[in-house]
């Protein structure tokens, strides 16, 4: 067989194929655009009830008018009208509670961020923490931040920059304490 006789024909036929191609490829910016592009997924739902449970026991409550599912890569919760989430321990005693103006839940990394007048209570003890962002870290059951906190005890008030505690609010530390005022119960 001559093979110079089909690697010419062989030749001839990519080069031909090769025109085709470039040929035929003349979308513009705006079809490739379009056809690239992401369509965000949003699902909505008011007068939110939601429980955490582990094992069968609930250990929180949240409750929100507002809530909106962003079905993207890492998918997130977002709670723009507020939040509220009751915390409960294992015998399902109301332990602690959190309020906040604004909350995000990433799924894939189990944190909520919340900000905007963020108060946790525990309810046993009455310590009260005041911030404008706060972390929760669901896995590991903790709140965490590194701005400004403010924690009121039954007979103190205690400033600082960044704290972390347990999420029932039970163990607390400041860790940039700023001062500290004390008063009487009569002063309450």
């Amino acid at each position: 067989m001559n093979r110079p006789f089909l690697n010419k024909y062989f030749t001839a036929a990519l080069l031909s194929a090769g025109c085709f191609f470039a040929v035929s490829c003349g979308n513009s910016d705006a079809e490739i655009k379009a056809l690239t592009d992401k369509v965000v997924s949003v699902e909505v739902a008011e007068k939110i009830e939601s429980f955490l449970s582990q094992d069968g026991k609930i250990q929180a409550r949240l409750t929100s008018p507002l809530m909106k599912r962003y079905d993207v890569d890492s998918p997130y919760y977002e709670f723009p009208k507020s939040l509220h989430v009751d915390f409960y321990n294992d015998s399902a005693v109301h332990e602690s509670k959190l309020d906040a103006r604004y909350g995000k839940y990433n799924e894939g990394i189990q944190k909520v961020f919340l900000r905007d007048s963020v108060v946790v209570i525990n309810m046993l003890k009455g310590d009260t923490l005041y911030c404008d962002e706060l972390w929760w870290d669901q896995k590991a059951e903790t709140f965490y931040t590194d701005k400004k906190v403010r924690i009121r005890t039954l007979t103190e008030i205690i400033d600082g920059m960044g704290m972390n505690a347990k999420q029932n609010f039970t163990e607390w530390n400041i860790l940039n304490g700023g001062g500290t005022i004390k008063f009487r119960d009569s002063e309450l």
